[in-house]
Formats: structure tokens, C-alpha cells, sequence
């Protein structure tokens, strides 16, 4: 997180209109962070059944506001209106499979013993939870940790993206009309410099994180002299899809289009580069332009559904641009190019560009619709490729058979590895993380419940019984 002045106020404007959204008062860190501890304690001793029922009563709260939570979801990011509603659904699934999760990841054993009494090994929530969240998924993701984290025991304070403010004031609400006490669920208005405060307060006992490489090493540096602060830090990949030898050439470019282009390009799992065998570049390159010279780029709400909308903002526009005639400028070979309607709006095309000769391809995550593409001659070069990055978040491999996967996902750096499905097609019931520059091994998803509390282990009797052995001379009876 980059050292700036403390935010006064946080204004959102709706990328597809540039029109303001939401404007509020940046908040007290100290403040927050006070009134959270204050409220752990009470908190924490709640049963472990009443965290889960008023997590469930948020979950209701979140399904009767579904269509107006939508809608605010694809005004302030500019993902189209059917992908916000996923995203809703997310929200509301995240309940259940954090419940199933915490009961399969912490719960407790007891083991007896006659002479010995008992062993056991229960959980205990950390206590003030920060939670920062990113603007491609202002609800679902930042959820991700809520959710887990309350039913724990910890108390959160919430940070949303300065960019998808008015999102996580929704979400926080939500919380709050389901019952749960709003020292427990608060959020945090604020900028970098907010966020930075947060991170860094004496009394925030962990740091869970969804956004950008820069913020997430910018964090463990930050908490490097601290390691009772638990942290769990996920800053997305330079992921490889990869294609040999198959048959399907259309569904394998469905996939490419699935992985590289869906909300528009900025999902931490999309594609970033498609390696594709010489035998098969020629028909998949030329099936995946064709789809995507057919994709629809428009405002949320357009009729038909638009398969993309914009960028978040102009200052990602024109970097996604200058990235795109930086590669051409350095022996990248344009396939599809990169197009901007408006400069006054983000709407970007979704584009595709060959890097094969290119000398010096750079390993960064370029969030946003551009595919770079990549030839090999064999298996061999397209697993070196694929593990040519920092990053390792996800990959994928389409075609080839079951010896061929197995080779794959034994050879290949990444946190979620898939066969013949998009990169981006993780399972909630799976952990969600990367390796490298991509996470800390600290996965979410399912596995959130690992950072979220911590294991203690006892032994214990209901009666003192002990015993000395050797060591110790006679006692003495004389008197």
C-alpha cells in the first residue's frame, strides 16, 4: 500500500456513465479498531450456533435485497447485470459452505485415556480481523473473509476498495439488519493511506487481503516485524491457458474466451496468456478471434445482455492501452487490437496479441481484456511456458488425455490447476489460492476457516493426579 495523505472524503463514480454513484466522510481508524475490541469479548462468547444463525439471517437479508444489491453491483463496477446477480448468489451461498467448512476444518477432537485423562484440540478466533477488498468483486470476495471470520468468533472491520465504496456500505448493512452487531461487522471508508493505518494498528490481530501485487507485498512488509498477525494475502497471477492436441476446437476456444475475456478480463483466475501447439495455433487463434470480434462490450444494463462491460476507470483504460502498444512496440504482433470507443469512458474491446518473438515478455498481471499468445512446438515448451512467471495462481490445460493432465498438474506452479475447463473455474468447495507472487499459502475459499481461527491443544482431568519419579531421595520419617 503506497504511503499517501489520509483521505476526507471517498467519491464513486459509475464507470459505464461517469456519473457519481456515492460520496462519504473517510473514517476513524483508531475509532473503529477501539470499538471492535471493546466488542470481542462478548462476541467471541456467544455460542457457536448463534454466530451461525445470524450469519444465516444475513444470508436472508442479502436474498430479499437481491435485485436492488444487483443492480448497485453493476453500477458501480460495470459488469453486466446478469454477472451481478452471480455474484449476489455467491454472497448468499458463502453461509452454508463456510458453516460445512469451519465444522470440517476446525473442529474438535477429544481423545481419552483412563490413566491420563483427556487430550483435545479446540479452536479460537484471533480477535480484530481486518479485511481489505478489491473492486472486481466488491461483495462476493471481501465476503469470502466476513463470513468465515464472524462465525469464528473474530470481530471484522471492513475495508471496501475506495473505487467500490457505496458496494461495501450495502454489504455491511446487510450484516447489520440480520442482527449482528454493528461493533462487530464495521467498515472502514478510506483510501491507501486508510488502509495502511489498518494494517499496521497494534490491536488488528490479522490482515485478510484480496487485490493487487503492489498492496499485498506493500502488507507483508508492513506486518514482516509482527508474526502473531496472521495474514492471508491473495494479489492474482499472469495465468497460462493451455491448448494441444484436441479435436474440439470450437469448445477449446469457448474456454479461451471463458478464461481470458469474462468481466472484462478482471478476475484474478483469467487468462493472461494462451499457449497454444504449433499444430493447433492456426485454427484456435483464428476460432478465438472470431468469437471474440463477436462479443458484446456495453453499459450494464443494455438490451441484449453486453458479454462485458468496462474497466473499472480511466486510469486502468489508459494503462491497459499503453500496455497493449507497449507489447507491440517491443516484438508482440497484433491479432485482434485493442479499442477504445470513449476516451472520456473505460470501455475497452477485448483484445489479442502474438508475443511468441517478443525477447523480454514482462511478467505482470495486466488486469484487464488483453490476451497475449503464445506459440509452442511440444508439451514440453508449453509446461516451461506456462511456468515462466512469478505468479501462480491458476492455470489450465485443454486437450490432451488423462497421462497428459497428470503430467501437467505435477509439473505446474499454481494453487488451482484445471483440465479442460476455463481458468477461472474455481470450486467454493475447494481451497482458493496461489503460490509465488500470487498468495502466501494462505487460501480461501473453503480453506478460509484455517486463518480464521487458531487450534489450542490440552490435556486435561477432571481430578489433580500426579506422580514423581526418580530424582528424589527418600523421605525422611524421622521426627
Amino acid at each position: 500500500m503506497p504511503t499517501s495523505e489520509p483521505a476526507s472524503e471517498i467519491i464513486s463514480y459509475e464507470p459505464a456513465t461517469g456519473a457519481e454513484l456515492w460520496r462519504g466522510a473517510a473514517g476513524d481508524v483508531d475509532a473503529l479498531v477501539d470499538r471492535g475490541r471493546r466488542a470481542w469479548p462478548d462476541w467471541a462468547s456467544q455460542p457457536h450456533a448463534t454466530r451461525i444463525e445470524l450469519c444465516r439471517r444475513f444470508a436472508n437479508e442479502v436474498r430479499k435485497q437481491a435485485d436492488p444489491f444487483a443492480q448497485l453491483i453493476a453500477r458501480e463496477t460495470g459488469k453486466p447485470l446478469w454477472e451481478a446477480r452471480t455474484e449476489v448468489q455467491s454472497v448468499i451461498a458463502k453461509v452454508d459452505i463456510s458453516v460445512s467448512a469451519y465444522a470440517e476444518r476446525t473442529g474438535q477432537k477429544k481423545h481419552d485415556s483412563a490413566l491420563q485423562g483427556t487430550s483435545a484440540v479446540r479452536h479460537k478466533p484471533h480477535g480484530v480481523m481486518a479485511v481489505l477488498g478489491p473492486y472486481n468483486f466488491p461483495a462476493h470476495l471481501p465476503n469470502g473473509h466476513i463470513v468465515p471470520a464472524l462465525i469464528a468468533g473474530n470481530v471484522v472491520v471492513f475495508k471496501p476498495s475506495e473505487k467500490t465504496p457505496a458496494v461495501g456500505e450495502f454489504l455491511v448493512r446487510c450484516f447489520h439488519r440480520a442482527g449482528i452487531p454493528s461493533a462487530v461487522v464495521q467498515l472502514l471508508v478510506g483510501g491507501p493511506a486508510e488502509g495502511k493505518a489498518l494494517v499496521a494498528h497494534r490491536d488488528v490481530d490479522g490482515v485478510l487481503f484480496t487485490g493487487s501485487l503492489q498492496a499485498g507485498v506493500a502488507i507483508n512488509r508492513a506486518v514482516a516485524s509482527n508474526p502473531g498477525k496472521i495474514v492471508a494475502l491473495e494479489m492474482g497471477g499472469n495465468n497460462p491457458i493451455v491448448v494441444i492436441d484436441t479435436p474440439k476446437v470450437a469448445d477449446a476456444a469457448v474456454l479461451v474466451i471463458q478464461s481470458a475475456f469474462t468481466t472484462a478480463g478482471q478476475r484474478c483466475t483469467a487468462a493472461r496468456r494462451l499457449i497454444v501447439k504449433a499444430s493447433m495455433y492456426d485454427a484456435l487463434v483464428g476460432e478465438v478471434k472470431a468469437l471474440a470480434d463477436r462479443i458484446v462490450f456495453d453499459q450494464p444494463f443494455a438490451d441484449p445482455a453486453p458479454f462485458m462491460g468496462p474497466v473499472i476507470d480511466n486510469a486502468a483504460a489508459d494503462q491497459l492501452s499503453e500496455s497493449f502498444l507497449y507489447l507491440m512496440s517491443n516484438g508482440g504482433r497484433a491479432i485482434k487490437h485493442m479499442k477504445r470507443p470513449s476516451e472520456d469512458l473505460p470501455f475497452l474491446s477485448p483484445a489479442m496479441i502474438d508475443v511468441t518473438t517478443m525477447a523480454d515478455r514482462p511478467d505482470v498481471e495486466l488486469f484487464g481484456p488483453l490476451l497475449q499468445v503464445v506459440k509452442v512446438d511440444d508439451f514440453d515448451q508449453a509446461i516451461a511456458e506456462a511456468n515462466n512467471t512469478r505468479f501462480g495462481l491458476s492455470a489450465s490445460l485443454v486437450g490432451g488425455g488423462p497421462q497428459d493432465f497428470d503430467r501437467f498438474w505435477a509439473q505446474v506452479r499454481a494453487g488451482i490447476i484445471n483440465w479442460n475447463r476455463p481458468t477461472s473455474g474455481a470450486s467454493s468447495s475447494a481451497p482458493f489460492g496461489g503460490v509465488g507472487l500470487s498468495g502466501n499459502h494462505r487460501p480461501a475459499a473453503f480453506y478460509a476457516a484455517d486463518y480464521c481461527a487458531y487450534p489450542v491443544a490440552s490435556t486435561e482431568m477432571d481430578q489433580p493426579r500426579a506422580s514423581l519419579g526418580a530424582g528424589f531421595r527418600a523421605e525422611s520419617r524421622t521426627g
